[in-house]
């Protein structure tokens, strides 16, 4: 019998998981000395590992994740409050101020300058504010968060590994639920999507052109179909449902980006 409990005493350490979820700042700092160790194990390399050990708790980020009334609205009421018109008529005149760089991304992706251009409008106005919260600190906080922790842990790994490859670091800031860049990519789509159209050796999704590319590329590789239409009830509308979950968010984005091409 000793020798059975002796056994269990040296196998346990090694089954032991990661740290519990939490509901408050409490055990943020523990949860993140467990979650260091998945992280090494997932890839993350030294800078994303210092980087993890510098994150604070994101308050702002959970208040946002609490109280997010927008998508709750009816699809006029979501349009008028996101500025929709305003999108479209901005929208109009960078397509025409630049075909040949959207007329490019079509060419190499199928996706039509309409819909990347909605989703950009949609997401920052078009670059004009990408957010002000620390990108890895809120996506670490909101994997440490019990409510949805499952979904958002392969994003802060992919914040980490995107950090260990020089795309950000502990300072790039976006959006409060750790999207970044121009489209605000959520970090692991990020990691796997991201293009560097640009050729200088750096995805940098704070650079127009990569990160358009970069979320050509996603629509792309999520199964969108060159040519084909993309309102509801068409092929490539669902497709646009894998870059946002709210169907008044999906519905805007189709409905703006026919009136940008049209």
């Amino acid at each position: 019998m000793f020798r059975l409990a002796l056994l269990f005493a040296l196998i346990l350490p090694t089954l032991a998981i990661a740290a519990p979820c939490g509901d408050t700042s409490a055990d943020f700092e523990a949860w993140k000395k467990d979650f260091a160790k998945q992280a090494k194990r997932a890839g993350v390399k030294k800078k994303g590992l210092q980087a993890l050990a510098q994150t604070t708790y994101a308050t702002r980020t959970i208040a946002a994740d609490r109280n997010q009334k927008s998508f709750k609205y009816s699809l006029d009421k979501f349009m008028q409050v996101r500025g929709a018109d305003t999108i479209v008529a901005q929208g109009r005149k960078r397509k025409a101020r630049n075909p040949q760089f959207y007329a490019a991304l079509e060419r190499q992706y199928g996706v039509p300058a309409g819909v990347l251009i909605a989703i950009h409008g949609m997401e920052t106005g078009f670059g004009g504010f990408m957010g002000d919260s620390q990108v890895v600190s809120a996506i670490t906080t909101l994997a440490y968060d019990c409510r949805r922790s499952e979904f958002f842990i392969p994003h802060a790994i992919g914040a980490l590994k995107l950090v260990d490859q020089g795309s950000i670091t502990t300072a790039t800031r976006g959006a409060k639920h750790g999207e970044l860049g121009h489209t605000q990519f959520l970090p692991g789509n990020a990691l796997n999507y991201g293009v560097d159209a640009t050729g200088d050796g750096k995805v940098d999704f704070y650079n127009m052109t990569d990160a358009l590319a970069s979320t050509a590329n996603f629509l792309r590789k999520k199964g969108w179909k060159p040519g084909r239409g993309y309102q509801q009830g068409q092929p490539n509308f669902a497709v646009i449902q894998q870059w946002n979950a709210a169907t008044v968010y999906q519905q805007s984005i189709a409905i703006m980006a026919a009136r940008i091409d049209g």
